[in-house]
């Protein structure tokens, strides 16, 4: 019954980075055959992504509530939920602000951090799914390590795609709005290292 129970829990981590996975194919997308006039109805979309994840997280709590017995920490299992979901959020941050900030046309800085989103979340699934044998994984760390790396890749991408607004762009309310989107598609690589961050400390515990 123990071994059933694990399997429950950590195939819900896997389901729910697949969420954070489908959300970032959706937004990349969208970007890169970006129309303005399809954005409200493709953020009905995502939302069903992301709400299909927070029902997917409330189960998982709920079924929590109800066990004493757990194959890792209680709160860690809160932790990296929280932090999965964190991810499908902030995906959907993205989107809200291309839609709020009415833009008409696409960035090609913008292009690139959508697919680089897509690579931190199939890194970030192929952590989660392997997760469920971190006592004896032999790839785990490395796949810690690849996430680090493409946060890093993010980062860097952001300073140019920052620089780069900053030198070619005139209109200040461009540059604003772009500015706080570019940073939330920076913040999505930034998530996917938290989650990594989370799984590597339950590593430590347990070791």
């Amino acid at each position: 019954m123990a071994k059933k129970k694990d399997e429950t829990y950590f195939s819900t981590f896997a389901a729910l980075v697949q969420y954070s996975c489908d959300a970032a194919i959706l937004l990349n997308r969208i970007i890169n055959n970006f129309n303005p006039e399809e954005v409200e109805a493709k953020m009905d979309e995502m939302h069903e992504i992301e709400h299909a994840g927070d029902k997917g997280r409330h189960a998982m709590m709920e079924r929590l509530a109800r066990e004493f017995i757990t194959p890792i920490e209680r709160e860690d299992i809160v932790a990296l939920a929280d932090a999965i979901d964190n991810v499908t959020d902030t995906i959907e941050d993205v989107l809200l602000r291309i839609y709020m900030f009415n833009f008409r046309a696409m960035r090609e800085d913008a292009v690139k951090m959508a697919a680089l989103i897509v690579e931190c979340c199939e890194a970030l699934k192929e952590a989660v799914v392997e997760f469920a044998n971190f006592r004896k994984s032999q790839s785990l760390h490395k796949l810690i390590v690849e996430i680090n790396r493409l946060e890093e890749e993010g980062d860097d991408l952001f300073v140019k795609a920052t620089r780069n607004l900053f030198v070619n762009e005139k209109d200040p309310v461009q540059i604003m709005a772009w500015r706080e989107t570019l940073d939330y598609m920076e913040k999505c690589c930034d998530a996917c290292e938290e989650v990594s961050e989370v799984i590597e400390s339950v590593m430590m515990k347990n070791s």
